[in-house]
């Protein structure tokens, strides 16, 4: 399916395509502290299907405990999360599932990782399928 994203001043435009049903919640602290809530929801976009429409999005690398490091791309106006991926030749995108205009066709989240970092007052249906941490 195609998606399309954009931030919220529309300094940045992206299309890319996804697989419905195959959006994944994260509850590790990153990123609670990089969307300024309990969890953010991801979906993944292979890198060959990415495609910048408009402007340059501003990056910062994450360095994780576990010593792995990714990019993240946001507004450098408007300050919106667009975007993870690899340092370097990323093969596939993380995207921000609340900047994509297609948000409501990409179904329920199929999975949540980092679930030992949950807060204790989200909870997700049991039928999605759970990690404590990252996934293999």
């Amino acid at each position: 399916m195609k998606v399309q994203g954009q931030c919220h001043c529309g300094a940045i435009a992206y299309e890319a395509e996804v697989q419905p049903g195959s959006m994944t919640i994260c509850h590790c602290t990153d990123c609670q502290i990089h969307s300024g809530s309990a969890f953010r929801a991801n979906i993944s976009a292979p890198a060959a299907s990415f495609r910048l429409l408009q402007g340059t999005p501003r990056t910062y690398v994450k360095t994780a405990d576990s010593g792995a490091r990714r990019l993240l791309a946001f507004c450098e106006h408007c300050g919106t999360p667009l975007y993870a991926c690899a340092e370097q030749a990323p093969t596939a995108y993380s995207l921000r599932t609340g900047v994509l205009k297609q948000r409501d066709e990409l179904g329920t989240p199929q999975r949540q990782i980092w679930t030992q970092r949950r807060r204790a007052w989200v909870a997700f249906s049991e039928e999605v399928e759970s990690f404590p941490g990252q996934p293999g």
